[in-house]
């Protein structure tokens, strides 16, 4: 029941993915989570941090595409100024989103992954489609009001999953990184 929230890495942020590391595990595109994971919730601006890491993703042809259950014009609002692809009502922990955007840009499971900052849909949601996913730590403390239950739940859940270790209890800082 467990193993659908077991991510295959969990690292600080997204922000610690670097192009090469990301190449060396056969990954050719960045699914990503929107609120919390690439921008805070509450900052649709997003940080000098972010701009500068979708920077060298583009440079290095890494395509970034968010895949959020948020509605059309929310993430329109929030990555229009980035320039990035998106996918709304993605209905995770199912795996529409992610099926959408493996068909929209011709995406092969072992060539994708999924980063986010929850595991009852992120982390569920790139199990339930087979393909590997991060687990990163939400960018803000506070969360929207409709994501405080399943931080409760999850709460539960990762405490369960670090005590069978079946989940690491630190953070790494690269998907390579042995703490």
């Amino acid at each position: 029941m467990l193993k659908r929230f077991i991510p295959t890495w969990k690292i600080e942020s997204i922000y610690d993915l670097t192009p090469q590391e990301v190449k060396n595990h056969g990954i050719k595109a960045i699914l990503t989570d929107l609120d919390n994971t690439l921008i805070a919730w509450n900052n649709p601006d997003g940080t000098p941090e972010l701009r500068n890491w979708l920077k060298v993703m583009r440079e290095e042809s890494i395509p970034v595409i968010v895949v959020s259950n948020n509605n059309h014009r929310r993430i329109k609002r929030a990555v229009e100024r980035f320039e990035l692809p998106f996918v709304s009502r993605a209905l995770k922990p199912f795996v529409r989103g992610i099926n959408i955007a493996k068909k929209r840009y011709n995406l092969k499971s072992n060539e994708i992954v999924l980063v986010g900052d929850q595991l009852m849909t992120d982390i569920a949601a790139a199990n339930n489609a087979g393909i590997r996913s991060i687990l990163v730590k939400p960018l803000v403390k506070s969360d929207a009001w409709n994501t405080k239950p399943n931080r409760m739940l999850e709460k539960i859940i990762k405490n369960n999953l670090i005590k069978n270790n079946k989940m690491e209890k630190s953070w790494r800082h690269s998907l390579d990184d042995r703490n």
